[in-house]
């Protein structure tokens, strides 16, 4: 007589030690548990997701991109964020603990990115045949999302006139670039994220309404100290309570950028030059804070000197060209004057140049660290260059402008330089986040030209 475990299917030593008793319904070797049923046999006798909700509902602002969590709080949350999933998890919480359910894990389910009904996949626990055995599952549950204005929004759409403050943001200049790297550190910050009641874009620059004064002085204090701002105030009386002797106004904030920004060719007036010692008069917009580092490109010791807004508005000067007018040029050779210091002579020629005429200019850089025979790098043109200014003509009359002044070197895709490749790898990890944010608040129109404006942009965030 053959043996009964013929019928069995075969298993591995270690489990089949473990296998030290049989399922009561269909007989296959198991190893024990309180209700000496299988798990196969258990699955489709009992159900963890009994009970469960499978449907609910949340609700959405798509003006705010918020979503309300009850009772009356509002949190914004981009899809599929853990923001979102903590929001939806509320939702079901409470259906669930009834039950006695406990949520192992949680998860999204691929939907379209417009979708209106996203799904969570959950791991569902509970303890089966009076807490004997313990079973997992799988339950899906499918939100469906109504949208609804929330009540900041709600006011503003009833009434546009009701914010209580605006901040103006506002700059004279040929290009965005300070505009759009603002709109970058205002994403960044989660400033007027979440306390403006909306954001319109306006001719050269940015509109923000608040419901709050104290949010938006907040905001122009941020703003202050990202670039030098001249801030203006106003207010305007909405409405008058006579009997509670209540006043209700409109405050205005004007927020003024400086239009000078960086890598900005800048000749200054008699007047600056004279104050700060002798400064240039023809200098280069190295960096911008909420002050203007500017460097003397013509002196032999790259002096720099730091004007704050205060030290502008006395003499108010105006960039002599802007990034707009940067040509490339070759280096073809260079020669340091001391190894201890950064200027150096370089020899160049203009890109567009090479294969035409045989034109090399002689120039004082202060990228003599930086740049190599061989490499490339931008530059303003003052060789050829037709200013309407005045008080250059002049100072060219008795002294010598320089044929080129070169701004920043440039990096080539599969450039080998040794501080390239150094960077490379902190860049590819930053290019996802910069790619959420390129659009910042998606308020500013960009066309052809502007575009180049954000790839540049894009570029000095990365390098």
């Amino acid at each position: 007589m053959l043996p009964s475990t013929m019928f069995l299917p075969g298993q591995p030593p270690a489990a089949a030690a473990a296998c030290t008793s049989f399922c009561c319904t269909c007989g296959v070797a198991m190893a024990p548990n309180a209700a000496n049923t299988c798990a196969r046999c258990l699955r489709s006798r009992v159900d963890v997701t009994e009970g469960a909700p499978r449907r609910a509902a949340m609700v959405y602002c798509p003006t705010s991109s918020s979503y309300l969590q009850l009772p009356r709080s509002w949190l914004r949350a981009a899809p599929e964020s853990p923001e979102l999933m903590q929001i939806l998890l509320r939702r079901v919480h409470r259906p669930l603990a009834r039950l006695g359910v406990t949520l192992a894990a949680a998860e999204f389910v691929f939907t379209e990115p417009h979708s209106k009904r996203p799904k969570l996949r959950f791991r569902l626990r509970r303890e089966v045949l009076h807490g004997g055995v313990t079973m997992e599952q799988a339950h899906v549950v499918e939100f469906t999302v109504h949208d609804r204005l929330c009540d900041g929004c709600g006011r503003a759409q009833a009434h546009p006139d009701q914010c209580a403050a605006v901040v103006q943001v506002r700059q004279r200049a040929a290009h965005r670039r300070t505009l759009l790297h603002l709109e970058q550190q205002l994403v960044r910050h989660g400033a007027a994220a979440d306390t403006a009641v909306r954001v319109e874009a306006a001719a050269g620059g940015l509109d923000f309404f608040f419901a709050s004064r104290a949010h938006a002085a907040r905001l122009v204090d941020l703003v202050s100290s990202l670039a030098p701002a001249r801030v203006g105030t106003a207010k305007q009386l909405v409405s008058h309570d006579t009997k509670s002797n209540t006043y209700n106004f409109r405050h205005t904030f004007a927020v003024d950028l400086c239009p000078v920004c960086r890598d900005d060719l800048v000749f200054l007036p008699k007047e600056a030059s004279r104050d700060l010692g002798g400064f240039g008069p023809l200098v280069l917009c190295v960096k911008v804070t909420n002050s203007l580092a500017l460097l003397d490109v013509t002196s032999n010791d790259a002096r720099v000197v730091v004007l704050g807004i205060k030290e502008y508005d006395r003499y108010k000067f105006e960039p002599l060209l802007t990034s707009r007018r940067l040509i490339e040029y070759v280096v073809l050779d260079i020669e340091h004057d001391d190894r201890y210091t950064i200027m150096a002579w370089a020899q160049v020629a203009r890109v567009s140049d090479l294969g035409n005429n045989d034109t090399i200019f002689t120039v004082k850089t202060h990228l003599g660290k930086v740049l190599k025979p061989g490499d490339h790098a931008f530059g303003y043109d003052l060789y050829s260059l037709n200013a309407n200014n005045q008080d250059l003509e002049i100072y060219g009359q008795s002294h010598a402008l320089p044929d080129a002044v070169l701004v920043k070197k440039s990096y080539k895709k599969g450039d080998d330089d040794g501080v390239h490749t150094k960077m490379q790898d902190g860049r590819i990890r930053e290019t996802a986040e910069i790619e959420e944010i390129a659009m910042g608040l998606g308020c500013i129109d960009l066309n052809a030209p502007n575009d180049k404006e954000l790839d540049e942009l894009l570029e000095d965030l990365t390098i």
